[in-house]
């Protein structure tokens, strides 16, 4: 076996295995939980799939790159390398200076680097194995799909199952809250199905539904999966999904139709609006209403209602942002500021997460990254797919906006490891390469 046939070999192997997580990833939450409650080192369990991606295709990846004349040029001339790179190092500088000054736990520090970092590896891992098999672009369609079947009938199954079932699968007050609901009311239970929680679940859904529409050929099936996607993200509340999920399909829509088709769509959509402004105002003192969309009414159960407690944590977190410009370090705020020795800070905003930690230049080397990823996508924008992950990325920035979305690991390992599969012919500047239009 000549050096090339190895390298195609080892890229579609790779290739077989980061399939095999991205299957997983949608009911990890549920298999680590059990495995957690059952067997204790839960933290462990929950690692499987980094353990994986930076113990075994890690060095895979690197091999490759190793010898591959384009991705060493890559890795020397291209922006996005370039910045990715010095990201890395900014977290492991600015950590550092937080563990000598003792701001930060190690555990809270290496928590944080995973959170932080470890999208953006598996992005520029998935890149390397995609530019040598084309085994992940032909197979996405059951990669991706299949799990979110599940995940949307189980979704659905949980409006009539006992509330607390989930307690049977090791859920409960030491590992993920077994249901959820909206101002600890039962009656207004918001589905989370196999995913940590219903906001999670609901922007998982955000990047799900356009994928059914691409993904499914079959006009019924996809009618039947999309009303069952839509019902399900409905019943988790998460308001911020709904909006992202809006402004995903407002920009899918003015991509598919011509100028005069959008005049009539969007002036359907502005009436549409409309009346339900005017319907939410002259339904404003309904339950349904108050409860559905403000989270609150006036029989709340909570000292303090969730749209108070998100406002003050975002306009803490901007304070925080200005008076420290620099960051407090990795570990400091964010989901892994709960395993810190201080107060934990939930900035209630991924960007203002990230300036916590890592100061402003952390927040807009993050944004260029972003934009550089976004740039890459346009340039494949002849596939459905690429279509479907720009407007995705979005909608999904919006929810981030409101919460910490890029730090579940479903969504981000998902979304990130799409992109690398769409973006890599862009990415590694092979112009004249371009995937069949699928």
């Amino acid at each position: 076996m000549n050096h090339s046939d190895r390298t195609r070999t080892i890229a579609r192997t790779a290739s077989y295995i980061v399939a095999g997580i991205l299957v997983l990833l949608p009911f990890h939450a549920v298999f680590t939980t059990w495995l957690g409650a059952n067997f204790g080192y839960i933290d462990l369990f929950r690692i499987w799939k980094e353990l994986i991606i930076f113990g075994l295709l890690l060095p895979l990846a690197l091999y490759i790159a190793w010898s591959d004349s384009a991705i060493r040029r890559w890795t020397r001339s291209s922006w996005l390398a370039t910045l990715l790179l010095f990201y890395v190092v900014l977290h492991l500088l600015i950590g550092y200076m937080a563990l000598v000054q003792h701001a930060v736990t190690p555990v809270a520090f290496v928590y944080a680097l995973l959170i932080n970092l470890r999208f953006l590896g598996f992005f520029v891992i998935v890149t390397v194995f995609v530019s040598h098999s084309d085994f992940l672009m032909k197979h996405w369609r059951t990669i991706i799909i299949g799990p979110a079947v599940v995940v949307i009938v189980f979704g659905l199954l949980q409006l009539v199952l006992p509330y607390n079932f989930l307690e049977h699968l090791g859920y409960g007050p030491h590992t993920i809250p077994a249901y959820q609901t909206v101002d600890q009311k039962l009656q207004y239970r918001r589905i989370q199905s196999t995913l940590r929680g219903a906001n999670p679940l609901g922007a998982y859904l955000v990047l799900l539904l356009p994928l059914l529409v691409v993904g499914v050929r079959s006009t019924s099936r996809r009618w039947v999966l999309g009303v069952a996607g839509v019902l399900t993200l409905l019943f988790t509340y998460s308001r911020s999904a709904w909006l992202g999920l809006v402004v995903t399909a407002a920009i899918l829509v003015y991509w598919k139709t011509n100028a005069r088709s959008r005049r009539i769509v969007f002036a359907a959509a502005a009436l549409m609006v409309v009346l339900g402004v005017a319907g939410v105002f002259a339904f404003r003192n309904s339950n349904v209403v108050q409860n559905s969309l403000f989270h609150t009414d006036e029989t709340s159960r909570s000292s303090v209602s969730s749209n108070a407690s998100r406002l003050y944590q975002i306009k803490q977190a901007t304070k925080d942002v200005v008076h420290e410009p620099l960051g407090r370090g990795p570990g400091t705020a964010g989901p892994a500021s709960f395993r810190n020795d201080k107060p934990a800070r939930i900035a209630e905003n991924y960007f203002l997460q990230i300036g916590q930690e890592v100061g402003v230049m952390g927040v807009v080397t993050f944004i260029c990254i972003n934009l550089l990823v976004v740039r890459a996508l346009w340039r494949q924008r002849s596939l459905a797919l690429a279509r479907v992950l720009l407007a995705t990325w979005a909608g999904i920035t919006l929810i981030n906006l409101v919460s910490h979305a890029w730090s579940d690991d479903t969504l981000v390992y998902l979304w990130w490891g799409l992109a690398a599969m769409v973006a890599a012919p862009a990415i590694l500047n092979e112009k004249r390469k371009r995937y069949a239009k699928k």
